[in-house]
């Protein structure tokens, strides 16, 4: 199931065996969105259309991960009454580890979807391009009219009141994508199927 592959570097790095036509098939696809877009929708219905296994792991599980002192504490993530979320050393240090994880991951030959959410814009997504590396990836963007992505944050009342509409566009600010779908009035499923139309 592996092969040898000569590339840049090292040329007896070994690749996963998703060769195809000479080219590299997509490997990562990382779905960036502000809270409550619909990105959550989007991958489960993603895990369910594409043909091969993929891992779904999202920043809500890194989260979830740490320790409840670390929503407590300055050097980790802070939830403002307002929506806002502010994060530092201690949150950033924990998070890159986690990206580099899940980079190496998917050069051990999984497929993985990423659930992100690019508070820094640009920014984030240098953070996770120099992380994948030679990785094939998808870069796409959830879009959702910062309304309906409120009303939608309301009605499921597990998320602070503000968060949806303060990351509706600062997540995507200065961010490249070569896919970008809006679920402002078009359902998970139909979003998964144009993704998935665009995996190699």
């Amino acid at each position: 199931m592996w092969q040898a592959v000569q590339g840049h570097g090292n040329p007896f790095r070994a690749l996963p065996w998703r060769l195809y036509c000479g080219a590299v098939m997509t490997q990562v696809i990382v779905v960036n969105g502000g809270s409550s877009s619909g990105k959550s929708g989007i991958v489960r219905c993603l895990q369910a259309v594409l043909p091969d296994p993929w891992l779904a792991l999202g920043t809500d599980a890194l989260v979830e991960a740490m320790p409840a002192s670390m929503q407590a504490s300055d050097g980790g993530i802070e939830f403002a009454p307002d929506g806002e979320v502010t994060v530092g050393p201690e949150f950033r240090t924990l998070e890159a580890a986690w990206i580099e994880g899940v980079a190496a991951m998917a050069r051990a030959g999984a497929w993985v979807i990423v659930d992100e959410v690019f508070l820094g814009g640009a920014y984030s997504q240098q953070r996770w391009q120099k992380a994948l590396g030679e990785l094939q990836v998808l870069w796409v963007g959830v879009r959702c009219d910062a309304a309906v992505a409120a009303g939608r944050e309301v009605a499921r009342g597990d998320r602070t009141i503000g968060m949806a509409a303060s990351q509706a566009e600062v997540v995507h600010q200065g961010v490249a994508y070569g896919l970008e779908v809006d679920t402002t009035h078009t359902e998970a499923m139909e979003c998964a199927r144009t993704i998935a139309a665009h995996v190699k």
